[in-house]
């Protein structure tokens, strides 16, 4: 009896411990993505700053556990990408991996952590295929995707068509492209065309030509970085934007400040994040300019925040880092965000907000370097992105939810 009950001591000492006591520590989150090369404004180093900020803040609620912070920078190689994952989960016991910022990259690196049963917060992979036929149990996307671009942009300029596109030829592009197309033909809008161009391209001159020459009133971008800000300049250059309206579809802070007020005023832009939208993003901004000194944070680097803070406390009510437990955790309710407002984490992975078109000012109306714009409309969740059942994820087929 006396055996007995010690065992039933035990059993109850273990059940009423607290969910963190199960938890490695420290807690090991990667962030992964470009650190020098076109897409290292809008991630790179910020992003590993936030990732900082996040673990911090979540460590002042948690002051028994510890998060590390560790980096990796994927040149924009999926092969790449995949191998820092696996030596990170492998090896090196990391818990889970943010940022991504390569949609090419961002699907490699799904398959790895879905085998893994490790968490993906892919906050910044751009291609809607991640919550749609490549969705996993074990991934969150968060901050954006070329649904919402392509259908918030169709949904300010429908009118102002048609459009014509100028791309990335590769994942992102082709997605970017086929997303706005989608989204025009479902709200009545028209396309003129399209054309792409390899990743790293610095002559726009023969694409913008054929742009002009189809008539196109909305010549969109469907690139990032510094492709959009070399087609966009040249696009000013060539008096481009004197019969056309220019949309950037995924178009940050750092690409609208390396392109110039000149050649950005006027500029339509989708984003999910402005530092100088409320009382909350602006406090987040002076609190990342402490680290990044003269930089405001990107929508990446605000997501990589958001995103990170919200799995550690996943992570936490869970009691565990296994994937599959941290994303139903995350999914179980509403998540008040400080950056994004309340997000919503959907069965199929997509985190869900609100998203906002701007409009670049003219230089005489921007009050300093980063008073960039002017709101032009607020998408509300509900038609911000693609709803749930339309995506193919297999998660939504019977007996698809683990």
């Amino acid at each position: 009896m006396r055996l007995l009950f010690g065992l039933l001591l035990a059993a109850v000492a273990l059940a009423s411990r607290p969910a963190g006591a199960q938890l490695p520590s420290p807690i090991k989150v990667g962030v992964l993505n470009d650190q020098s090369g076109p897409f290292g404004d809008q991630s790179g180093r910020g992003s590993v700053v936030a990732a900082q900020l996040a673990a911090e803040d979540f460590m002042r609620e948690a002051p028994d556990q510890r998060v590390e912070i560790v980096y990796g920078d994927h040149q924009n190689k999926p092969d790449i990408g995949s191998a820092i994952v696996r030596s990170w989960v492998d090896r090196e016991g990391v818990a889970a991996v943010a940022d991504a910022v390569n949609s090419s990259v961002g699907l490699a690196v799904n398959d790895v952590l879905r085998q893994r049963h490790r968490a993906f917060i892919a906050t910044n992979v751009g291609t809607s295929d991640l919550t749609g036929k490549f969705c996993a149990p074990t991934t969150v996307q968060w901050t954006f995707d070329t649904w919402a671009f392509g259908n918030s942009a169709a949904r300010t300029l429908k009118d102002a068509g048609p459009f014509y596109f100028v791309g990335f030829d590769y994942a992102l592009g082709a997605a970017l492209e086929q997303d706005t197309t989608e989204a025009l033909a479902r709200l009545g809008g028209s396309v003129a065309g399209s054309v792409r161009h390899p990743l790293g391209t610095t002559d726009f001159s023969s694409y913008l030509l054929q742009a002009q020459s189809s008539g196109a009133k909305v010549i969109a971008f469907a690139s990032t970085g510094l492709d959009f800000i070399n087609a966009a300049k040249q696009a000013a250059e060539f008096g481009v934007t004197r019969t056309a309206t220019l949309a950037g579809l995924f178009t940050q802070i750092t690409d609208v400040d390396a392109l110039g007020a000149e050649a950005a005023q006027g500029l339509l832009l989708t984003e999910a994040f402005y530092w100088d939208l409320n009382d909350a993003t602006r406090a987040f901004a002076r609190r990342f300019a402490e680290r990044m000194p003269g930089r405001v944070p990107t929508e990446n680097q605000a997501g990589v925040y958001s995103s990170v803070l919200a799995y550690l406390r996943a992570a936490k009510l869970a009691g565990t880092v296994e994937g599959e437990k941290v994303i139903e955790a995350m999914r179980r309710a509403p998540i008040e965000d400080s950056l994004f407002g309340t997000v919503t984490v959907r069965l199929d992975g997509r985190a869900v907000h609100a998203m906002y078109v701007f409009r670049v000012k003219a230089k005489a109306e921007s009050a300093s370097r980063w008073d960039l714009y002017t709101l032009v409309s607020t998408i509300p969740p509900d038609l911000a992105f693609r709803p749930m059942g339309e995506g193919g994820c297999p998660l939504m087929a019977p007996g698809g939810a683990k």
